[in-house]
């Protein structure tokens, strides 16, 4: 087969993964500007079922909630996370940093439904009231991980000898840290918190197990209004969370490209 026979195949390809990924997707954001009330026959356009979820108080405050947890586990996990990055990065062994990688990683493929559990068992045996604290130790722990992967490489890209520069030149410990190391992995920075903030959105499985009666957040919401019943304010909330992720997706990737920017500028110098 010819190259351009090839192109036409994989451009196919990834038209038709890219079909049945967004398909159901658009679908959803459709239907919620469908007049008729019901996912089975489109009507007229409307605006009506957005209405209703901007005026139901209940939901704004549960969207409050979503994004208060958002942010602040994000924050606290990017932290924690450039702390164990940086740990990983100077222990010398191999074989123990492979160790630590590694128990880093489990935390990542392992089942939400597994973490979920696991913290839902902690909780009720240290007697901790489900609520707010208990979704936000969730969210934290299983965001760092994925901070430390994002910084590592960042880390492991910084040439040696600008740390042993600074450190000539009478630069403290902190001076080392603040002036050399944070700049140069900046970018992995940005885009673990970038990253814990899209998953904190978006997790359904470890919430719902951690969550209390008196708080709830925006997926576990989403699920408990679609066990109801059908009803297009589900679909009108669903195209708005899924608007947010998209932002989330293009800030960090306009943040990236602009961080390479002076990267790309300095080698081609």
């Amino acid at each position: 087969m010819n190259p351009a026979g090839k192109r036409a195949w994989s451009g196919l390809y990834l038209f038709v993964v890219f079909a049945i990924l967004y398909a159901p997707i658009l679908y959803l954001v459709v239907y919620s500007f469908n007049s008729g009330g019901t996912m089975h026959g489109y009507e007229g356009f409307t605006l009506e079922w957005y209405g209703e979820v901007f005026s139901d108080v209940r939901l704004l405050i549960i969207v409050l909630n979503t994004l208060v947890i958002a942010l602040l586990s994000s924050a606290i996990s990017t932290v924690l996370g450039v702390i164990g990055a940086l740990a990983i990065y100077r222990v010398r062994r191999q074989q123990s940093r492979n160790a630590l990688l590694s128990l880093n990683n489990v935390l990542i493929v392992s089942p939400d439904v597994v973490i979920g559990a696991s913290f839902l068992i902690l909780f009720t045996m240290i007697g901790l009231q489900l609520g707010f604290i208990s979704v936000l130790v969730a969210h934290i722990a299983f965001s760092v991980p994925i901070v430390v992967l994002m910084v590592l490489p960042k880390l492991q890209e910084m040439n040696p000898s600008l740390l042993d520069a600074a450190r000539d030149l009478g630069a403290s410990g902190w001076g080392v840290l603040t002036k050399v190391v944070l700049p140069v992995i900046r970018p992995g920075i940005f885009a673990g918190f970038f990253m814990a903030l899209t998953y904190s959105l978006d997790d359904f499985a470890v919430t719902f197990f951690v969550t209390g009666n008196g708080f709830s957040t925006l997926s576990v919401e989403i699920y408990s209004r679609a066990r109801q019943g059908v009803s297009l304010s589900i679909n009108a909330l669903s195209t708005l969370l899924f608007l947010v992720t998209i932002a989330l997706v293009i800030g960090y990737y306009l943040i990236s490209l602009r961080n390479s920017r002076p990267a790309e500028g300095g080698q081609s110098r």
